[in-house]
């Protein structure tokens, strides 16, 4: 068989959730849910939930209440990054021992390019040694292009291999809601919805002059490549390198008042210019996360005048940016967040 460049999406299962039941086999088929300290009493969010806990409408993001109410047999667990960030070095390392190119993408996920005639045999091969020296199950999407390899992932779920490229890719996509692409999420999909554009197909075919139009020059073409499942097709070894560091709370008692979120912006900032100084490369950007009671979330950011890793000048925008805000309401979540500058 001819070999042919190939780009595979590597995207391990229900990750931080499966690191967990690893810890704790007695917990194998039962719903897990991970987030905040573990108590769903408490203010917090779900961070990741087992396919058991899914089945009860369990999300990413849902309050850990939530969560508790819609599945009281749950067990919730405390989130443990570091556990976390072990496994998934083993992982990438395994990945990394097949003679292909790698480029991480997160803990759970990386692009493996690989010049190959059968890439069916190479995901199989992959999801086979990752599961025998991590313990860890992984799904691979098979691709002409990242952008295909990517939304393969999301067919070859749980546990699978599925390859999606030009030849299948309107076969497959086109009579799928647009938030099915990889780039395009509800609230874009909205915007679009309001634009007549409910499909892939639809969006694929669109005049980009009224994508433009509607959405600005660069992002309004950019959602029509999309839909035609147009991406790259280089997979580079650079190593991860993140782009951002942050912190944040959820109160288990609203702040009541600006001046008590003064305060606690100040701490958040504090804790992230710590991180800036460990990572070692100055922040260039600064955002604030401002979760409102009920859950009404609003951010806002800003560019520094400057690279910077001084405290004093991180927290000195984090606090300026609290006069972009309404404080109409009390608050249960406050968030800082630096941005590094983007290498690529």
């Amino acid at each position: 068989m001819p070999a042919d460049d190939w780009v595979l999406h590597v995207d391990l299962d229900q990750f931080i959730a499966a690191v967990e039941v690893a810890r704790h086999p007695e917990l194998r088929g039962r719903p897990v849910v991970v987030g905040g300290n573990g108590d769903p009493t408490e203010r917090a969010v779900v961070a990741t939930a087992s396919y058991e806990a899914r089945e009860f409408g369990i999300r990413s993001g849902m309050p850990l209440r939530t969560a508790a109410k819609r599945c009281p047999d749950a067990v919730f667990l405390p989130a443990d990054k570091e556990a976390y960030e072990e496994v998934s070095q083993r992982v990438m390392a395994t990945v990394r021992s097949f003679p292909a190119v790698v480029e991480v993408l997160g803990w759970d996920e990386a692009f493996v390019g690989a010049r190959t005639g059968d890439p069916e045999a190479l995901a199989a091969q992959i999801r086979a040694r990752v599961a025998a020296e991590t313990g860890m199950s992984c799904s691979v999407g098979i691709g002409d292009n990242k952008v295909r390899a990517k939304i393969a992932t999301g067919f070859a779920k749980p546990a699978g291999i599925f390859r999606l490229t030009r030849a299948n890719w309107v076969a497959v996509m086109a009579d799928l809601p647009t938030d099915a692409l990889w780039g395009i999420g509800r609230k874009t999909a909205t915007k679009l919805a309001a634009a007549g554009l409910t499909t892939v197909r639809q969006l694929g075919l669109a005049d980009p002059d009224e994508l433009a139009r509607r959405f600005g020059p660069t992002m309004g073409p950019w959602y029509r490549l999309l839909a035609q499942g147009a991406g790259e097709t280089t997979v580079t070894a650079t190593p991860y390198v993140a782009r951002s560091r942050s912190r944040e709370t959820t109160f288990q008692t609203n702040l009541p008042d600006r001046a008590a979120v003064e305060t606690e912006v100040s701490v958040l900032a504090g804790r992230v210019a710590q991180d800036v100084a460990v990572e070692g490369r100055p922040a260039v950007r600064i955002g604030v996360k401002v979760r409102f009671a009920p859950f009404v979330t609003a951010t806002r950011s800003l560019a520094l005048p400057e690279p910077t890793s001084d405290r004093a000048g991180i927290e000195h925008a984090a606090l300026s940016l609290l006069d972009r805000f309404e404080w109409t309401r009390p608050v249960r979540l406050l968030g800082v967040r630096a941005e590094f500058e983007r290498t690529e």
